[in-house]
């Protein structure tokens, strides 16, 4: 509730122009609440609920299966479902991410994240350490398959993240030819 009526705020009004006062006033909320949630504005944007559901959809995939496959069996499970809703505030977010350099700059703090966090369950699947080059260079891999599905959503509200997303991991997976 909070991040979608921020999210209109900042649509109506910027995301510069809307203060952090502005969200809790709208939601009728507490200053301690909003913070419980979001340690800051630039937060309401920036996370999402997708990690915990793509890391416990990758820890239930096959043994056999390589780590790009699990992941991708992961991605599907996660994104598959997004009702059209879901999906365009997914493509709200990412267009603001773009659009505000405070966010921009952020975002790579979250790859980073997303990296370790990918290190850390690939490498246990798989046996290794999360500091292996080759698990961390397959970790980036996935990041930059997201990225490129990212940018696709921006540049096309339509495109289906959950398909767009799969297309990515495909061709991660088929070992990048073109």
């Amino acid at each position: 509730m909070i991040r979608a009526h921020a999210m209109r705020l900042f649509r109506t009004q910027g995301y510069e122009g809307t203060t952090v006062q502005q969200i809790i006033d709208e939601v009728e909320i507490s200053e301690s609440t909003f913070f419980r949630y979001f340690p800051t504005k630039g937060d309401v944007v920036l996370t999402d609920d997708f990690d915990p559901i793509i890391v416990a959809a990758f820890q239930r995939q096959p043994a056999e299966l390589s780590p790009i496959e699990a992941l991708r069996r992961a991605f599907r499970e996660a994104f598959g479902e997004l009702s059209a809703d879901a999906i365009a505030e997914q493509s709200d977010r990412m267009h603001m991410m773009l659009a505000v350099p405070e966010l921009r700059a952020a975002m790579l703090e979250q790859f980073a994240a997303a990296m370790r966090l990918l290190s850390t369950i690939v490498a246990e699947r798989a046996g290794r350490s999360p500091d292996d080059m080759a698990v961390r260079t397959l970790s980036g891999a996935v990041v930059g398959a997201a990225m490129a599905a990212m940018f696709a959503i921006v540049d096309d509200p339509t495109v289906n993240l959950a398909l767009i997303l799969d297309d990515a991991m495909t061709h991660l997976e088929g070992g990048l030819l073109l």
